[in-house]
């Protein structure tokens, strides 16, 4: 396995290149559009009406897991952060939701995504907007500044959730909500899958097992944590998604048969 930093820059030069070609896939993360991405995780995770308020930009660049801005029950005013914010989807939709007397930032470390998500924000008319650098181990804002932390799949690409999650509740006022949309192991792993760094980047291997994410957000001071798993992947699943990364689908396909689930993730910072 590589080391962190080494993970950090193949996610981050892989993501670039998803930015520049934007319907380019990256692994399970990868868009709707790519023709190598696994349409059970990537599909059906927008409505339509919602696709609709976006530039085609945006969605096409959409790089997630989940629907974190359905499940998070966004209010008028609140502040919102979207860790790994890509092409802005997510922040996008979140202003919509937070309104004109709230605002949406997206964070991200890749220059390329930061400049499709501004391209997209000026298309989409939103003012109360502002994509930020930074990566999820060292997040530019103040502590207490956010009400709701969401993110797409992209917490597991990080090398250390720890510090991550702990940056996660530090901004977050007191009695802030964390709400993320997340690849998450069910069982075991096959020490094959976490060997693979393409697996890795594409929102597998660096997955935590439920209970392991559970007692992370704990360690970080989260309370009132739970987790519903929203699609759970099948051998056959995966089939697709293994063959298009040359891996012998027939030898590892059956050791992920229901061990892979995106999720929905919520916590709370103590008031």
């Amino acid at each position: 396995m590589s080391d962190g930093k080494g993970i950090k820059e193949q996610v981050r030069e892989r993501y670039g290149r998803a930015a520049l070609n934007v319907v380019t896939a990256s692994g399970c993360c990868g868009s709707e559009k790519a023709p190598e991405c696994a349409d059970p995780i990537t599909s059906g995770l927008y409505e339509a009406s919602e696709r609709e308020l976006l530039p085609d930009e945006a969605v096409a660049a959409s790089l997630g897991c989940g629907n974190p801005t359905a499940l998070a029950e966004l209010r008028e005013g609140e502040i919102v952060l979207d860790l790994g914010s890509g092409g802005g989807i997510d922040v996008l939709l979140s202003a919509r939701r937070v309104g004109p007397t709230g605002r949406a930032y997206g964070l991200d470390m890749t220059d390329e995504m930061l400049d499709l998500a501004r391209k997209n924000q000026q298309k989409a008319g939103l003012a109360n907007v502002e994509f930020l650098k930074g990566e999820l181990e060292d997040i530019p804002l103040p502590d207490n500044s956010v009400d709701v932390v969401i993110s797409n799949c992209v917490i597991n690409l990080s090398a250390d959730k720890d510090v991550a999650l702990r940056e996660a509740f530090r901004v977050l006022k007191p009695g802030g909500r964390f709400a993320v949309s997340d690849i998450v192991v069910r069982g075991k792993v096959p020490p094959q899958v976490r060997q693979n760094v393409e697996l890795w980047m594409g929102c597998i291997a660096g997955a935590l097992e439920e209970s392991e994410y559970r007692s992370k957000l704990a360690s970080a001071g989260f309370e009132h944590i739970s987790l519903e798993p929203t699609r759970i992947y099948r051998a056959e699943d995966a089939r697709e998604f293994l063959t298009a990364q040359g891996i012998d689908v027939d030898t590892l396909a059956p050791l992920v048969d229901g061990k892979f689930a995106s999720a929905f993730i919520r916590a709370r910072k103590p008031a």
